[in-house]
C-alpha cells in the first residue's frame, strides 16, 4: 500500500461494513501502529482497486474520507500520502466532539451487550497499548540500518 514497503491490508468482501470504510479503517490503524507515518505514499487509488478487484468509485470513497478527516492529502503529481499521525499536530477541538460522540455509541454498544466496566476499561486499554507497542516495534524497525 505504499512505496516499496507495502503495508498490506486485508478487507472482508462479506462484511457489514462496506468496504470503503474497511480500506479507511485499516489505513487509520496502520497509522495508529506506526505502519504509515506521515509523508508515506499510499497506493493510487486506481492501483488499490485493481489490488482488491473492486470499483475505483469505492478506493476513491475510502481515501475522500481519509482526506476529509485529514488522514491524507492528495496532490495530482505525488498521489495521496499520509499527513497526520501520532507526534503530529494535536487533534483539533472538532475532530474531538466528533470522536467522543462515536466513542459515546461504541462505549453505549459494550454495555447494552453486556461488557462490564470493568471489561470495556480493560479491553480499551489493551488495544491503545497494542498501538503503542506497535508503534515502537515499527519506530525501531525505521531506526535500524537496512
Amino acid at each position: 500500500m505504499k512505496g516499496g514497503d507495502h503495508v498490506q491490508i486485508q478487507i472482508d468482501p462479506v462484511s457489514a461494513a462496506p468496504i470503503y470504510q474497511q480500506i479507511r479503517d485499516r489505513v487509520v490503524e496502520a497509522v495508529a501502529a506506526g505502519d504509515l507515518t506521515p509523508g508515506d505514499q499510499l497506493a493510487s487509488v486506481r492501483q488499490l482497486a485493481v489490488d482488491f478487484g473492486i470499483n475505483v468509485a469505492t478506493v476513491a470513497k475510502a481515501y475522500d474520507v481519509l482526506r476529509n478527516e485529514g488522514i491524507i492529502r492528495t496532490n495530482h503529481k505525488s498521489g495521496s500520502v499520509i499527513a497526520r499521525g501520532p507526534g503530529t499536530a494535536p487533534a483539533d477541538d472538532a475532530f474531538v466532539a466528533d470522536w467522543s460522540a462515536r466513542l459515546a455509541t461504541l462505549l453505549a454498544e459494550a454495555v447494552a451487550q453486556g461488557l462490564t466496566d470493568a471489561a470495556i476499561i480493560e479491553r480499551s486499554t489493551a488495544i491503545v497499548d497494542d498501538f503503542s507497542a506497535r508503534r515502537s516495534t515499527s519506530d525501531t524497525a525505521k531506526d535500524s540500518p537496512s
